[in-house]
């Protein structure tokens, strides 16, 4: 039985008109390589190009607007594992609005700093999102402060949905539509939307396989929720009970993708597009390197949520792919303790044209002759084949390699 829907597509475009000239009508394009990648029709809409490079600040704004006077002296109280926080922090500073942000412990330091950048007096409780969350409730009963829901607000959910609107503005033939869902709030704003301008499209939702609350909830799994995903930004436990509601009756399928397939979409949008997408933002695209024949030949809409990866992960992100894809390989040698020898074999491996980045020399390793010497040698090549030409090389010198 269909229920009534909490929100329309009527307050989707009030939200639309309150935001105009506030937050950034961001980029909607086609990308001619990923479309390559993955077959489908792919069209980013670059929500990393917010001020605060997330959707988030749309909702955050949207519900901010529409307090009271009174609700706005008192100050205002949110959850976050990032994004939000800094929405909610960078608006609420614009509108003179005081405001707390309690925060998880592993939230990245990026995402801390910039929340109190903002102004924000910043808490940091728990090691999860919904423990934040729990905290922050306390503090905001104690303290009389206004509740910002991150994501299980019907204010905050149209908000989400006006990147939709402009999204259809710009490419009304959008026949599938990827959006990432952590409490569902971006989801339902967007669904709502599509839906409501065409009945016919596909909208599908992805979540992290670790963090995968809304999949379970709507289809009748148990796998409890937890690890260190990558995706934190969409790392939440429960989904909400408004957003539940809407997804439930608009989503047409959620899909799961793992770790790997995350790693690989922030990787392409860095090299393909040249642009920078957080665990959680690169979800939408990890889902169709995921599920390629899922999307293949459809004109796909999916949206880069959200850019503010810390950049140390990111830059391990890029470089664990350089080791996925072989482009960078430690071989092990082990030959006789000769002056001379690393020479040769680096000049072995110059002369095929690979770089060598690091050399790391044991003498003492029990399992190398004590006239022998062992060295682990990291090596930067230009593709798979590339490496196996010089591993092939290292064996006709005379020294078969291990790698690692």
């Amino acid at each position: 039985m269909t229920k009534q829907l909490p929100i329309t597509i009527d307050d989707v475009r009030k939200a639309s008109k309150l935001l105009e000239g506030q937050v950034v009508n961001t980029p909607f394009r086609k990308s001619v390589t990923l479309s390559e990648i993955t077959g489908a029709n792919v069209w980013i809409k670059f929500e990393n190009q917010q001020f605060t490079a997330s959707f988030k600040e749309r909702g955050a704004l949207n519900k901010l607007m529409r307090l009271s006077d009174e609700e706005k002296q008192r100050g205002v109280i949110a959850a976050s594992a990032g994004n939000h926080a800094q929405g909610v922090a960078y608006h609420g500073r614009r509108l003179g609005i005081p405001v707390t942000i309690a925060m998880p412990v592993t939230t990245p330091f990026n995402k801390v700093e910039h929340t109190r950048a903002f102004g924000a007096r910043v808490l940091l409780e728990g090691h999860t999102f919904d423990e934040a969350k729990s905290f922050a409730q306390d503090v905001q009963e104690r303290e009389g402060l206004v509740w910002i829901h991150p994501f299980d607000d019907v204010d905050i959910i149209a908000g989400q949905g006006t990147a939709a609107l402009e999204m259809f503005a710009e490419q009304d033939d959008i026949d599938t539509l990827i959006v990432p869902i952590g409490g569902g709030g971006l989801i339902a704003g967007m669904a709502t939307v599509a839906k409501a301008l065409n009945p016919d499209i596909k909208v599908v939702g992805v979540q992290a396989s670790m963090y995968s609350g809304m999949h379970n909830a709507l289809n009748g799994h148990a796998q409890p929720p937890g690890g260190a995903s990558i995706a934190e930004g969409i790392a939440v436990k429960e989904p909400g009970a408004i957003t539940k509601i809407i997804v439930e009756q608009l989503v047409d399928e959620i899909v799961l993708v793992e770790e790997e397939h995350l790693e690989r979409a922030i990787t392409l949008y860095a090299d393909v597009e040249k642009t920078i997408a957080e665990g959680a933002g690169a979800a939408s695209l990890a889902a169709l390197l995921a599920h390629p024949a899922q999307f293949s030949g459809r004109k796909v809409g999916i949206i880069l949520c959200g850019g503010n990866i810390d950049t140390r992960l990111l830059a391990s992100v890029l470089t664990r792919a350089l080791v996925r894809d072989n482009r960078m390989t430690s071989v092990r040698i082990i030959g006789d303790d000769r002056p001379g020898l690393l020479a040769y074999v680096s000049k072995v491996i110059g002369d095929a044209g690979a770089n060598i980045l690091e050399v790391a020399h044991n003498r003492i390793a029990l399992d190398v002759p004590a006239k022998g010497a062992e060295f682990d040698i990291l090596i930067e090549t230009r593709d798979r084949q590339h490496t196996q030409d010089v591993i092939d090389a290292l064996v006709k010198a005379g020294y078969p390699p291990r790698t690692n």
